[in-house]
């Protein structure tokens, strides 16, 4: 998804080459690394490493210059998601370890019937997503939908379809995530009307592309359920007779990092900028990877006093937590330096240029520009600023709702067609256990049932309103 690393707008970059040059430079390298991954049976990463530096090489960037561009993409994906995987595998592992994720767990399969948790699930994600990154609500949702689909015997497909959902339409149509709150800023949008109407399009966006559409993923694909977060329970320990965290405390240590999320964007909201002591602090414990930090502390604490660990048991959870997502870093990682490739040949300016100046209707219009550079460069960022940036000088001249409308009708087409240029891509893929042509058919069709419904939406609204 790569929204945690959002960025100012920049100017735009010089292509590489010829527009033809870098369209089938970019449409090759990803045929390549399909090919590499799915034929050859190359390792993702090595075949992402191979495509992008391919890619750059082939779109007009000197070679050391692709190669620089790769490592500054693969190192900056780690910064930041590889920070937040890791502190989420051993969030995970705690929670599993200590039976704080069985409460959870059994919780939510009691109180829902086979039919409605899928339902359950994207209300989670929802939730969850609200304040959240994308990469933060996934890992700490993670063990709980492998633990429901193990436990439920639903469909893995059935269970987390409608979680994503949930996470991605936050990501993509509220601010303030990174994404809309850009187009917010540069459009000049009232960020409390796009908050409002971002909440209204979501709502069906995510029953749609969750909930209804798991129904189609789980008959095209089966999945059986990772052998991660294994609980004493699942281990045929009679959990009765072990000491486990109370459902509030589990629960109060999904939360932690939620919490201190959404009081920073509400810090934000009220008093931009401000300097004041307690702005200050809540934008610092708010801060993804200081509140994922502090959320693996309190677990250590409290879920390991809760279900009787020891600090030797504490240690051995946390140790053996990181091994298992070692090939997924290096794999998301590899999909920011693909990413980063693709941006520094200049092929977002290209799709710009192309667009400018056309007389089709600016929504639309929006949701074009965004899908497109989306779909080229796998950044929702880059394609949220490109898009934003080419339409600023439209919206100067719109209404208030109007404007509103154009900033989600750019998140929308931000997420369409997530591919093998998306970090998120492959973190989605290796979480679940698919194959490349699985999560093609689950995760990027999601994806893109995300992205139109929600510019269904807004032109819905925009007859009405």
């Amino acid at each position: 998804m790569n929204f945690a690393l959002a960025a100012p707008p920049v100017a735009p970059i010089e292509p590489a080459g010829s527009d033809l040059q870098l369209i089938l430079a970019a449409i090759i390298g990803v045929a390549v690394i399909i090919v590499l991954i799915t034929w050859l049976k190359v390792h993702p990463f090595l075949a992402l490493a191979i495509g992008a530096i391919g890619v750059g090489v082939g779109a007009g960037l000197a070679p050391n210059a692709a190669v620089t561009s790769f490592g500054a993409g693969f190192g900056a994906t780690m910064a930041g998601v590889g920070i937040l995987v890791g502190f989420g595998a051993m969030f995970g592992k705690l929670l599993a370890d200590s039976g704080g994720a069985d409460r959870i767990v059994d919780s939510l399969v009691s109180r829902s019937s086979t039919r409605t948790l899928p339902w359950t699930m994207a209300l989670i994600g929802g939730l969850i997503g609200l304040p959240m990154f994308f990469e933060v609500g996934l890992v700490l949702l993670i063990p709980v939908i492998i633990l429901v689909a193990r436990r439920s015997g639903v469909s893995l497909i059935r269970i987390a379809i409608p979680a994503l959902a949930g996470l991605s339409v936050m990501h993509g149509l509220v601010p303030p995530h990174p994404g809309p709150l850009v187009a917010v800023t540069t459009l000049g949008a009232n960020l409390g009307l796009t908050l409002a109407i971002g909440v209204l399009i979501a709502i069906p966006t995510v029953i749609v592309a969750g909930p209804l559409f798991s129904k189609l993923a789980a008959r095209w694909v089966t999945l059986p359920v990772p052998e991660m977060f294994v609980t004493p329970e699942d281990q045929g320990v009679d959990v009765t007779t072990i000491k486990r965290p109370s459902t509030l405390v589990a629960v109060t240590g999904i939360l932690l990092p939620v919490v201190l999320m959404l009081a920073k964007s509400i810090s934000n909201a009220l008093s931009p900028g401000s300097t004041e002591p307690l702005n200050a602090t809540l934008d610092f414990l708010g801060t993804p990877m200081i509140a994922l930090g502090l959320a693996v502390i309190y677990a250590m604490i409290a879920f390991g006093r809760g279900g009787g660990m020891d600090r030797n048991a504490v240690s051995k959870s946390l140790a053996d937590s990181l091994p298992p997502i070692a090939g997924i870093l290096l794999i998301v990682g590899a999909g920011g330096g693909f990413k980063q490739v693709l941006i520094d040949t200049g092929i977002g300016t290209v799709i710009a240029d192309a667009v400018n100046g056309s007389s089709v209707s600016v929504l639309v219009l929006a949701w074009i520009v965004a899908a497109l550079v989306r779909v080229a460069t796998g950044s929702a960022t880059v394609a949220t600023v490109t898009a934003a940036g080419i339409l600023a000088p439209v919206a100067a001249n719109l209404g208030a709702t109007d404007v509103s409308l154009m900033v989600l009708a750019i998140g929308a087409g931000s997420l369409f067609l997530s591919h093998v240029n998306d970090a998120g891509f492959w973190l989605v893929k290796e979480y679940l256990g698919t194959t490349v042509g699985q999560n093609l058919k689950t995760w990027t069709v999601m994806e893109c049932v995300i992205s139109v419904t929600g510019l269904a939406g807004v032109l819905l609204l925009n007859i009405v309103i």
